[in-house]
């Protein structure tokens, strides 16, 4: 957050000498985000088992499980961090944007505006420290899910401890691609036209998983044993040869480059879906609710087979334990990931601070054109965070299974259904949670804003200056204050139907949870990300369709405004938490699942 902090006055400053030397700008220090976060997140983890061992001894068994506790410990910082980030920010933008363009008319980011300020930072709480911090988790997450299936099969009693380090290896080498892959944006190619920034952008992804597939052809060549065994619940271990982990690890690293690619294509405006929400706007908001919400809901079809087909290849390779790898293949490449998201939000305040400091035209243009480019890489990054949730939290439910020693679950029985479908119900009690935080914080935000704006003499022409500390302190106060109740009941849940239902139910919890919460999870963050780039293919007006919606201010922009409103909170709160909710539940159930397995189900003891 403070090299961000930093670096959004100077990609504003470099964009006088042009668009490339702001975007390098920009790049850099968004990288700097995902190398800290994959490389202290591998050190950490590596110095933690290596402490672990000194007090273990062989007994490799029972170091994973103490293990776990970095995963539960990442991921419940990150709820934190995801939906307080998400109703700060949010506040402040539904709040600016209401009371700012659509009833005073002044545009965005302008100084005059009391909840500017409040915005601005919003967008470094939200997607740096929000995005950052759920990444960690992901990959904190599946590391340990990994570990913990791996102890139990024939690394773990053979004691083979490079072998052991698989999953570690894997993140290294994608720290290592990730550094090449750098390169081919910031040096290897100049940047002289705002219309090659997105893809370059686009680039790196695929650099990075073409690289990053040789890379873990190599690990895996040097790392695994040639042939080994693989913990199978409840009936003879699997046997794999290390090719086979390869393909684990690499369908994983492709299934995420899909996502990728088809959140991209349902999110940016350069392409038909995003058009089509643009182009109902003639008609008024609901039209453009009524296309964004179909547009959500059709852009889960291709993630969830990609998640499927990825799932599917990895179990029946190596079980539990491909599916961890399949996790932490698409999450391997975390550092390109998150340097092409924490770009986002960098370019967006590089924005706000030209307009605040009232630089001319052609600056505010080019900060723009990187900001359009940041919106559709950031919608990026959050499928990949969805995705990796996803295989994350099978993996981890595989680890539980284990853990809890069950030999099946079996969805006929009534313990398992009624958990099954009380789990999918979560997703929906959590979104309605958020969702409400973010529209009561925004409307004390909307009031004080008009306060302000009815009573600050002079302040609409421009000669006093509106009180911003008040705005900053209600988004403040309202991020505190409202996730606390998100944060217990996704912290509360598995402990009490653990203890009182007992594994079996828990089990069906952490599967309907997973199900349902992936679908909506990619539902919200696209139908969001597509309205607010249907809004900014208005505003930019760069194609004779564009221009035919009319200018800032128009009937069709104001209905584009307002379904942009109403997606923020979709885009930015309920949707990105929803990964946390599930990842969360599951581990937590993994950290207490010999607990549960032994004291649990009270209910049905009586």
């Amino acid at each position: 957050m403070k090299i961000a902090t930093y670096a959004n006055a100077r990609t504003t400053l470099e964009a006088r000498k042009g668009v490339g030397k702001a975007f390098i700008t920009a790049f850099r220090s968004g990288s700097v985000m995902g190398f800290l976060l994959a490389a202290s997140g591998l050190f950490v983890l590596y110095i933690a088992i290596n402490l672990f061992k000194i007090y273990y001894g062989t007994e490799w068994e029972g170091l994973f499980e103490a293990i776990t506790g970095y995963g539960l410990g990442g991921s419940s910082v990150a709820l934190f961090g995801r939906v307080g980030g998400g109703i700060y920010t949010k506040a402040a933008d539904v709040g600016a944007d209401l009371v700012g363009k659509v009833e005073r008319n002044i545009p965005e980011d302008d100084p005059r505006n009391p909840a500017v300020i409040a915005d601005n930072v919003g967008d470094n709480v939200g997607d740096i420290a929000g995005m950052g911090s759920d990444l960690f988790g992901s990959f904190a997450e599946s590391s340990c899910a990994a570990l913990v299936v791996a102890s139990i099969s024939s690394f773990g009693t053979e004691h083979d401890f490079t072998a052991m380090c698989f999953p570690l290896l894997i993140s290294s080498m994608g720290i290592i691609v990730c550094l090449v892959t750098t390169l081919f944006a910031t040096d290897f190619y100049e940047i002289n036209d705002t219309k090659q920034i997105e893809p370059t952008l686009k680039r790196q992804l695929i650099i990075s998983t073409i690289l990053m597939t040789l890379g873990i052809l190599l690990v895996c060549y040097l790392a695994l044993p040639s042939y080994f065994h693989i913990y199978n619940m409840g009936s003879t271990p699997r046997g794999v040869h290390w090719w086979g982990l390869f393909f684990c690890v690499a369908v994983g690293l492709w299934a995420g480059l899909i996502i990728g690619y088809t959140t991209e294509y349902f999110t940016s405006n350069a392409y038909s879906p995003v058009q089509d929400v643009a182009d109902s706007c003639r008609t008024g908001a609901a039209t453009n609710v009524i296309f964004g919400l179909a547009l959500g809901y059709k852009s889960v079809i291709i993630p969830i087979f990609a998640i499927a087909v990825a799932i599917y290849v990895s179990y029946s390779i190596a079980v539990f334990y491909g599916v961890a790898v399949a996790a932490l293949g698409m999450l391997s490449t975390i550092a390109t990931g998150l340097a092409i998201d924490a770009y986002g939000p960098i370019s967006d305040n590089a924005g706000g601070i030209a307009e605040m400091a009232g630089l001319s035209h052609s600056i505010r243009e080019r900060t723009d054109a990187l900001d359009a480019a940041g919106n559709t890489t950031a919608a990026i990054g959050k499928g990949f965070a969805i995705g990796s949730a996803a295989l994350v939290s099978l993996a981890l439910f595989g680890a539980y299974v284990s853990r809890a020693s069950l030999s099946t679950v079996d969805v006929l029985s009534a313990r398992v259904f009624i958990g099954l479908i009380v789990g999918a119900m979560l997703p929906y009690w959590f979104s309605a949670m958020t969702m409400k935080s973010v529209g009561k914080a925004a409307l004390s935000m909307v009031e004080e804003v008009r306060r302000q704006f009815n009573t600050i003499p002079g302040l609409m022409e421009g000669i006093a200056s509106p009180d911003y500390a008040t705005c900053v302190k209600i988004s403040t106060d309202a991020s505190i204050r409202e996730m606390i109740p998100p944060g217990a009941l996704v912290m509360l849940t598995p402990l009490i139907v653990g203890i009182l239902f007992g594994v079996q139910t828990l089990a069906g919890v952490l599967a309907g949870a997973l199900v349902s919460g992936v679908q909506i999870a990619i539902s919200a963050s696209n139908t969001g990300g597509a309205w607010d780039n249907a809004k900014k293919y208005i505003e930019a007006g760069n194609s004779e369709h564009a221009r035919s919606l009319g200018p800032k201010g128009s009937d069709a922009h104001k209905a584009a405004v307002i379904g942009d409103t109403v997606g923020d909170p979709l885009k930015d709160t309920s949707g990105p938490s929803l990964n946390i909710l599930i990842k969360l539940m599951a581990v937590e159930s993994l950290v207490f699942a010999p607990f549960f397995a032994a004291h649990g189900g009270l209910l049905f003891k009586i």
